[in-house]
Protein backbone atom coordinates (compact mmCIF):
# COMPACT_ATOMS: atom_id res chain seq x y z
CA UNK A 1 0.00 0.00 0.00
CA UNK A 2 1.69 3.73 -1.14
CA UNK A 3 0.28 5.19 2.68
CA UNK A 4 2.26 2.59 4.28
CA UNK A 5 5.25 3.07 2.15
CA UNK A 6 5.31 6.70 2.57
CA UNK A 7 4.68 6.76 6.32
CA UNK A 8 7.57 4.41 6.70
CA UNK A 9 9.42 6.62 4.52
CA UNK A 10 8.10 9.68 6.70
CA UNK A 11 6.87 11.56 3.32
CA UNK A 12 3.45 11.13 4.73
CA UNK A 13 1.56 13.96 5.89
CA UNK A 14 -0.54 14.07 9.12
CA UNK A 15 -3.68 15.49 7.22
CA UNK A 16 -3.12 12.11 5.08
CA UNK A 17 -2.75 10.02 7.45
CA UNK A 18 -6.11 10.94 9.57
CA UNK A 19 -8.22 11.18 6.69
CA UNK A 20 -7.32 7.55 5.96
CA UNK A 21 -7.73 6.18 9.48
CA UNK A 22 -10.79 8.27 9.92
CA UNK A 23 -12.02 8.43 6.44
CA UNK A 24 -15.01 10.80 5.46
CA UNK A 25 -15.13 12.94 8.88
CA UNK A 26 -11.18 14.03 8.67
CA UNK A 27 -11.60 14.00 4.41
CA UNK A 28 -14.07 16.83 4.89
CA UNK A 29 -12.39 18.85 7.31
CA UNK A 30 -9.68 19.05 5.49
CA UNK A 31 -11.74 19.93 2.48
CA UNK A 32 -13.39 22.20 4.44
CA UNK A 33 -10.22 24.05 5.51
CA UNK A 34 -8.87 24.18 2.42
CA UNK A 35 -11.68 25.94 0.68
CA UNK A 36 -12.07 28.42 3.61
CA UNK A 37 -9.33 28.72 5.82
CA UNK A 38 -7.61 32.39 6.57
CA UNK A 39 -3.86 32.36 7.41
CA UNK A 40 -2.42 33.81 10.28
CA UNK A 41 0.62 35.83 9.41
CA UNK A 42 2.26 33.40 6.82
CA UNK A 43 1.00 30.04 9.08
CA UNK A 44 -1.32 27.10 7.95
CA UNK A 45 -4.91 27.76 7.42
CA UNK A 46 -5.82 25.09 9.36
CA UNK A 47 -4.45 23.42 12.12
CA UNK A 48 -5.18 19.35 13.46
CA UNK A 49 -5.51 18.66 16.94
CA UNK A 50 -3.11 16.05 18.21
CA UNK A 51 -3.36 13.60 21.10
CA UNK A 52 0.14 14.13 21.98
CA UNK A 53 1.48 16.87 20.31
CA UNK A 54 -1.11 20.16 20.27
CA UNK A 55 -1.63 21.66 17.12
CA UNK A 56 0.14 20.54 14.08
CA UNK A 57 -0.58 22.10 10.43
CA UNK A 58 -2.33 19.54 8.37
CA UNK A 59 1.00 19.14 5.95
CA UNK A 60 3.35 18.09 9.19
CA UNK A 61 5.10 15.67 8.11
CA UNK A 62 5.02 12.04 10.36
CA UNK A 63 6.14 8.37 11.13
CA UNK A 64 5.61 5.56 12.36
CA UNK A 65 6.45 6.40 15.49
CA UNK A 66 4.71 9.24 15.62
CA UNK A 67 1.47 7.41 15.00
CA UNK A 68 2.81 5.20 17.51
CA UNK A 69 3.07 7.93 20.21
CA UNK A 70 -0.48 8.80 19.27
CA UNK A 71 -2.24 5.34 20.19
CA UNK A 72 0.18 5.90 23.82
CA UNK A 73 -3.42 7.49 25.02
CA UNK A 74 -6.66 8.76 25.12
CA UNK A 75 -7.16 12.20 24.42
CA UNK A 76 -9.55 13.34 27.23
CA UNK A 77 -9.60 16.99 28.65
CA UNK A 78 -7.60 16.08 31.82
CA UNK A 79 -5.27 14.18 30.72
CA UNK A 80 -2.04 15.83 31.05
CA UNK A 81 0.07 14.81 28.07
CA UNK A 82 -2.92 15.47 25.53
CA UNK A 83 -3.98 18.99 27.18
CA UNK A 84 -0.45 20.73 28.03
CA UNK A 85 0.55 20.58 24.34
CA UNK A 86 -2.58 21.59 23.09
CA UNK A 87 -2.96 24.76 25.78
CA UNK A 88 0.19 25.64 25.12
CA UNK A 89 -0.03 26.14 21.04
CA UNK A 90 -3.87 27.50 21.07
CA UNK A 91 -2.39 30.25 23.95
CA UNK A 92 0.60 30.82 21.38
CA UNK A 93 -2.17 31.36 18.42
CA UNK A 94 -4.38 33.17 20.35
CA UNK A 95 -1.64 35.73 21.47
CA UNK A 96 -0.68 35.89 17.10
CA UNK A 97 -5.17 36.59 16.65
CA UNK A 98 -6.40 40.19 15.63
CA UNK A 99 -9.09 40.40 18.65
CA UNK A 100 -11.90 39.81 15.87
CA UNK A 101 -10.64 36.64 14.30
CA UNK A 102 -12.71 33.81 14.61
CA UNK A 103 -11.52 30.22 15.11
CA UNK A 104 -13.70 27.87 14.06
CA UNK A 105 -13.32 24.29 15.71
CA UNK A 106 -14.46 21.60 13.14
CA UNK A 107 -14.59 18.96 15.37
CA UNK A 108 -16.77 17.24 18.08
CA UNK A 109 -18.55 20.47 19.76
CA UNK A 110 -20.61 18.63 22.08
CA UNK A 111 -17.58 16.51 24.33
CA UNK A 112 -15.38 18.42 27.17
CA UNK A 113 -11.95 17.11 25.10
CA UNK A 114 -11.75 19.94 22.62
CA UNK A 115 -13.76 22.89 23.66
CA UNK A 116 -12.68 22.77 28.05
CA UNK A 117 -9.10 22.86 27.02
CA UNK A 118 -9.50 25.71 23.61
CA UNK A 119 -12.50 28.14 25.27
CA UNK A 120 -10.33 29.54 28.01
CA UNK A 121 -7.39 30.55 25.15
CA UNK A 122 -9.81 31.42 22.56
CA UNK A 123 -12.69 32.77 24.98
CA UNK A 124 -15.34 34.63 22.29
CA UNK A 125 -13.41 33.92 19.11
CA UNK A 126 -13.97 30.40 19.65
CA UNK A 127 -16.68 29.83 16.78
CA UNK A 128 -18.48 26.54 15.50
CA UNK A 129 -21.05 25.98 12.63
CA UNK A 130 -24.18 25.91 13.44
CA UNK A 131 -25.24 23.04 11.50
CA UNK A 132 -22.71 20.51 13.39
CA UNK A 133 -25.86 20.72 16.25
CA UNK A 134 -27.12 17.30 16.51
CA UNK A 135 -24.94 15.40 13.41
CA UNK A 136 -22.76 12.53 13.97
CA UNK A 137 -18.77 12.57 12.52
CA UNK A 138 -19.95 11.22 9.35
CA UNK A 139 -22.82 13.69 8.84
CA UNK A 140 -20.28 16.61 9.83
CA UNK A 141 -18.06 14.90 7.26
CA UNK A 142 -20.68 14.82 4.44
CA UNK A 143 -21.90 18.43 5.42
CA UNK A 144 -18.27 20.08 5.49
CA UNK A 145 -17.03 18.36 1.45
CA UNK A 146 -20.49 19.55 0.25
CA UNK A 147 -19.96 22.75 1.77
CA UNK A 148 -16.23 22.96 0.21
CA UNK A 149 -17.29 21.36 -3.61
CA UNK A 150 -20.43 24.04 -3.33
CA UNK A 151 -18.18 26.54 -2.36
CA UNK A 152 -20.77 28.01 0.24
CA UNK A 153 -19.06 28.40 3.63
CA UNK A 154 -21.47 27.11 6.47
CA UNK A 155 -22.52 29.58 9.17
CA UNK A 156 -21.03 29.74 12.67
CA UNK A 157 -22.04 30.52 15.86
CA UNK A 158 -19.39 31.26 19.32
CA UNK A 159 -19.44 29.06 22.10
CA UNK A 160 -19.56 32.07 24.19
CA UNK A 161 -23.13 32.46 23.04
CA UNK A 162 -24.55 28.96 21.96
CA UNK A 163 -27.73 28.18 24.08
CA UNK A 164 -26.72 24.32 23.34
CA UNK A 165 -24.29 22.46 21.32
CA UNK A 166 -26.38 19.22 21.19
CA UNK A 167 -29.98 18.93 19.96
CA UNK A 168 -31.96 16.69 17.63
CA UNK A 169 -30.09 14.51 14.89
CA UNK A 170 -30.94 16.75 11.25
CA UNK A 171 -32.46 15.07 8.60
CA UNK A 172 -29.90 12.95 6.82
CA UNK A 173 -28.44 14.57 4.21
CA UNK A 174 -29.84 13.55 0.49
CA UNK A 175 -27.58 10.92 -1.35
CA UNK A 176 -25.53 12.91 -3.88
CA UNK A 177 -25.51 11.22 -7.52
CA UNK A 178 -22.72 8.88 -8.06
CA UNK A 179 -20.01 10.06 -9.79
CA UNK A 180 -18.44 8.05 -12.82
CA UNK A 181 -14.88 7.02 -13.27
CA UNK A 182 -12.36 8.63 -15.27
Amino acid sequence: MALAARLVEGTLSLGEAFSFMSGLYFRGKVAYAAAFGRRVESGPTAFVITPTRGLQPPGTLISRAVIEEFATLDVAHDEPRYRNPLVTDARALAAMLADDARVVLLGSVATAKYLDVLADSFQSRLYFPAAFIGRGDMSRGGLMLRSADSGEELEYISFASATTRRGPRPPKLVPLPRRSAT
